[in-house]
């Protein structure tokens, strides 16, 4: 990935832009990240402006020169563009060739077709493995909007209640969206610390199954007793923006092609981590090769191509529709490239100030594992901002250096302490939290006890399960 190497980014830290002291810093650090909260929260400004403006607020705190600070942020802005960009537009391509294809309405059909046979009580399984599956490629609000009309009819014809449902669903979305790439959070949080995509991809994988089992079908049966709702009728003629895209397709993939392209990318990427644990010779024939088609831009790009064919000519696609469906998939994520963008400006501004070598120096004298840290800082930010990938992105900046003395599994167990971090508690500043209460139609406070809650079990659960790996490799 072109991003910055951990050795680049010790070499910044030693030669920072201001001479400040680590009182100093720590305190325009903390002023920075106020500013970012308060925009966000208070103003309602978007989190590319309020990032910006954050950044170069801590450079001007930090009694750094001000050219420095923006030469700093647009460094960081176009390095971390460059490293996730175009891997979150090809994920955001073959995501919108899953959902207008009727790929996702085939892998939905055909699961809970054979979770029927069980009498219901596999459902909640069936809805977790479904939502894992569409997840993968999916953004999390997108995922959402494909699977409420299912979650929402399926709890309407077999009688349950909603939240034995929803909470499976809506925990295997949110589980990969936090801990598993190629989501835009985890990939930041790699390219920042210099982690190994294919261990992190392989390890994620290993945190997110026994976490989505806790979070999603047994958390579920708590908060059904707790919130016990049925599916709202006013949802159930299908909610605006929550049609199926592929109703008017006479054709759909087959359910075993449209598993084969979901699952390629992650595949390949897993394969390349496996040949380089096993061969561990980079002028080995095998590993060049893999290391070629195993690296993510490579992966994602073949998904995409094969997807094409697999997905939408199996759909009768014709190469107009092909072309306006991966038009269409650029668009939304416009938002996301630039707010991922600015946290990879602010994690420069913040290495280039001098904030790795602070944070190394407290750091060394605390009896805090670097991953409770990293957890930790990805919690707070995550309360006050409400958002996932801000704090993602603030936390991988600020725990970066530590990865410089890390092994190459435990600096991957450094970016998922940081994504279950990012998942904290969602509340009342959150997008998701009130798409989840809108959709399901409930109150503010059954959201907390459910969705929020959930959202503080894969958090904590995720955390668990990152610590006792790093005992045991």
């Amino acid at each position: 990935m072109s991003s910055l190497s951990v050795e680049t980014l010790a070499a910044d830290a030693v030669a920072p832009i201001t001479s400040a002291g680590n009182a100093h810093l720590g305190i325009a650090v903390l002023a920075g990240i106020a500013v970012i909260v308060l925009l966000i929260t208070k103003f309602k400004l978007h989190a590319f402006l309020a990032l910006t403006i954050g950044s170069l607020a801590l450079g001007a705190l930090a009694g750094a020169p001000l050219d420095k600070v923006i030469l700093s942020f647009t460094a960081g802005l176009g390095s971390t563009v460059a490293g996730v960009g175009v891997l979150i537009a090809l994920g955001a391509i073959l995501g919108k060739l899953l959902a207008d294809s009727g790929g996702a309405d085939q892998i939905v059909d055909t699961i809970l077709a054979k979770a029927g046979k069980s009498g219901g009580k596999l459902m909640p399984w069936a809805m977790v493995v479904i939502a894992s599956i569409i997840g993968l490629p999916l953004f999390f609000e997108v995922g959402i909007v494909l699977l409420i009309p299912v979650v929402l009819l399926v709890a309407k014809r077999g009688n349950y209640s909603l939240m034995r449902i929803g909470i499976p669903a809506l925990a295997g979305l949110s589980v990969m969206h936090g801990l598993i790439p190629p989501h835009p959070g985890p990939l930041v949080a790699i390219d920042a610390v210099g982690a190994n995509l294919g261990i992190t991809l392989a390890l994620g994988v290993l945190v997110a199954i026994p976490t989505v089992i806790i979070a999603g079908p047994l958390f579920s049966k708590v908060a059904a007793r707790w919130v016990d709702i049925k599916a709202p009728e006013r949802m159930l003629n299908t909610p605006e923006g929550a049609t199926r895209p592929s109703e008017d397709l006479e054709t759909r993939p087959s359910f075993r092609a449209t598993i084969a392209t979901v699952l390629l990318p992650v595949v390949l990427m897993l394969a390349k981590a496996l040949v380089d644990i096993v061969v561990d010779d980079p002028t080995h024939m095998i590993q060049r090769v893999f290391d070629v088609i195993g690296s993510p831009l490579i992966a994602l790009l073949a998904a995409v191509i094969v997807g094409m064919f697999t997905l939408g000519r199996a759909a009768g696609f014709t190469k107009d529709r092909l072309s306006t469906t991966v038009e269409k998939s650029l668009a939304p994520i416009a938002g996301v490239l630039l707010i991922v963008g600015a946290g990879g400006g602010f994690k420069q501004t913040l290495i280039d100030c001098g904030v790795g070598q602070m944070v190394m120096d407290i750091s060394k004298n605390w009896s805090i594992p670097a991953l409770l840290l990293a957890w930790l800082i990805a919690v707070v930010i995550r309360l006050a901002t409400g958002s996932a990938t801000v704090a993602t992105v603030s936390a991988a900046g600020l725990v970066a250096p530590l990865a410089a003395d890390m092994s190459t599994p435990h600096t991957a167990l450094l970016v998922l302490a940081i994504g279950a971090g990012s998942l904290f508690f969602s509340h009342v500043n959150d997008a998701g939290f009130w798409l989840v209460k809108e959709y399901f139609g409930m109150d503010v406070g059954q959201t907390l006890k459910t969705w929020s809650v959930m959202e503080t079990i894969i958090s904590v659960v995720a955390l668990v399960f990152v610590l006792l790996l790093s005992l045991v490799i």
